[in-house]
């Protein structure tokens, strides 16, 4: 038997019963407009590519605009993968959630990620307004990457130290709140479903990464 809702359940579940196909654009739109911000009031104005003409400034413009269009595409494809993952994790615990709900669970935890680029955009447009490309690239904020001096930290091992950082930590506890909410039984099970399914995936995809990164 599920378990009742709290009060405070009750009170997220009016406020997470929205139209989750309109979530899922405005949340490309939210993304879309950061991007935006980063590519226009940052990495344009970085010494390196401000002065960049002909067909280099072309390209440049190429290869960001085909990142913007792709922004639908690679969550979708993020929020199926994270979805996939936590409906198996809780068919094998036992937990009767089906795949939209867990899809939609993937898809509201993306919001945590929207802190850690707010927070880079405003580094880099208030604080450390004179960044080189290499410096801007490295950042991630509250992260591993943050203990080293990006220079003398070999280039393939950015991403892991930058994904190795205090908001992946928040959007598995985001999953498994959204776990025991859907579920409404034991959370010490919604717990063990995240750390038995999306984690071991998470640290997998990093040690895939080493292995192919040059």
């Amino acid at each position: 038997m599920p378990r009742e809702f709290s009060n405070l359940e009750l009170q997220a579940r009016s406020w997470f019963g929205f139209n989750k196909p309109l979530f899922f654009i405005l949340l490309c739109v939210v993304y879309l407009l950061l991007f935006y911000v980063q590519q226009n009031f940052i990495v344009d104005e970085i010494a390196a590519f401000k002065f960049l003409e002909g067909p280099q400034a072309l390209i440049f413009k190429i290869i960001a605009s085909l990142n913007m269009l792709s922004i639908p595409v690679v969550y979708a494809i993020k929020f199926t993968i994270v979805g996939f993952v936590l409906w198996v994790g809780c068919f094998m615990w036992g937990y009767n959630v089906n795949f939209y709900k867990c899809w939609n669970i993937a898809m509201i935890a993306e919001l945590v990620f929207f802190v850690p680029t707010i927070i880079k955009i405003f580094w880099f447009m208030f604080i450390e307004t004179d960044p080189t490309y290499w410096e801007y690239d490295s950042f991630y904020p509250l992260s591993l990457m943050n203990f080293y001096e990006y220079s003398e930290v070999p280039k393939k091992y950015w991403y892991v130290n930058q994904q190795l950082n205090v908001f992946e930590l928040a959007y598995w506890v985001v999953l498994t709140y959204g776990v025991d909410f859907t579920a409404r039984k034991k959370k010490s099970v919604a717990n063990a479903i995240v750390a038995t399914s999306y984690v071991p995936l998470f640290l997998l995809w990093l040690w895939f990464y080493l292995g192919v990164a040059e």
